[in-house]
């Protein structure tokens, strides 16, 4: 079978990432970069002996498929126009940075025939993947994601940046949105919330704890799910997932078989698939779409927080 001839449209740090990727595929094969910085665009092409473009318009005809590396906020400015012209699309998460522009990006996909697959790159970590299998009945969850400060990214808030990635694997177990948020978030070191505490309650019971800073001293990629008779404990970053069972009385304990791989190389390669099926198992448009809306219930539940944390410290100054 031909190689499927793919783009990569932004060429900044994710974007190279996903060039990289590509190229060591030998189903799949790099033939242009996009990036409205010329210099950048060319930067990344001459490493892979692909085309430097400027604007993605340019790929129309030329390309099977591309990955959307911009900034969030220029996602459905670049994807759906895109996915008028008979791209299938893998762009990064979050699908887009409002409800709007994610309904947009679906919506042009439906209309059009294309796939859509969004970058939660967690749901292709060998780990999570083992603790999908394993997931019975999930009822407790305690998630930690702490990352050291970086100027990347900063155009979202730390619920869009990191805590989305977490959000997004607990929607995949649970099944279903949450049925009550309640959520705290400041800002440190930008304009936009640094750190987020959120508690997602579930219809049946279940509840999810998760904490995001991108302030921490540390890095810290840890996922603790409670279900009947079972504590599984997940790190992210270790691709690693020890099991603890109860059976008859007795505590047993298990480290689960894991073969570590890159996720990046994985989601792509399940992106390879898709397009060969013309169908996507998981990651697609509107799985992301409700992804995102979960998000941004939560960052209008930090504002509400916020608002009235304020009304409070202005009632007692007084």
């Amino acid at each position: 079978m031909p190689k499927h001839r793919l783009a990569v449209v932004g060429a900044g740090a994710f974007g190279r990432n996903h060039c990289r990727v590509i190229h060591e595929s030998a189903r799949a094969e790099l033939v242009a970069v996009v990036d409205t910085d010329a210099a950048r665009a060319a930067e990344s092409a001459s490493l892979y002996q692909a085309l430097a473009l400027t604007n993605a318009a340019d790929l129309a005809g030329h390309v099977d498929a591309a990955i959307v590396a911009v900034p969030t906020v220029s996602h459905a400015q670049v994807a759906c126009p895109l996915l008028e012209a008979g791209i299938d699309l893998l762009v990064e998460k979050p699908i887009a940075p409002d409800a709007a522009s994610a309904a947009r990006i679906v919506e042009t996909a439906a209309a059009h025939g294309r796939l859509l697959q969004v970058g939660h790159l967690e749901r292709f970590n060998p780990a999570v993947i083992e603790l999908e299998r394993r997931a019975t009945l999930p009822l407790f969850f305690e998630i930690h994601r702490m990352n050291l400060f970086s100027p990347r990214s900063l155009d979202v808030d730390v619920v869009l940046d990191l805590m989305i990635h977490d959000v997004d694997v607990v929607l995949a177990l649970t099944g279903c949105p949450p049925q009550e948020i309640r959520a705290a978030g400041i800002s440190i070191l930008s304009e936009k919330v640094d750190i987020a505490n959120v508690r997602l309650q579930f219809p049946n019971g279940c509840v999810a704890n998760l904490t995001a800073s991108r302030v921490s001293t540390e890095r810290v990629r840890k996922l603790r799910l409670f279900q009947p008779q079972q504590y599984l404990s997940l790190d992210y970053g270790r691709q690693d997932l020890a099991v603890f069972s109860v059976r008859q009385g007795q505590i047993g304990f298990e480290q689960a078989p894991v073969t570590k791989a890159e996720p990046l190389q994985r989601q792509l390669e399940a992106f390879l698939d898709a397009l060969e099926t013309r169908s996507l198992t998981k990651c697609d448009g509107p799985s992301a779409r409700q992804t995102l809306e979960v998000a941004l219930a939560i960052l209008d539940n930090i504002k509400e927080h916020s608002d009235l944390v304020s009304r409070t410290l202005a009632e007692w100054k007084s």
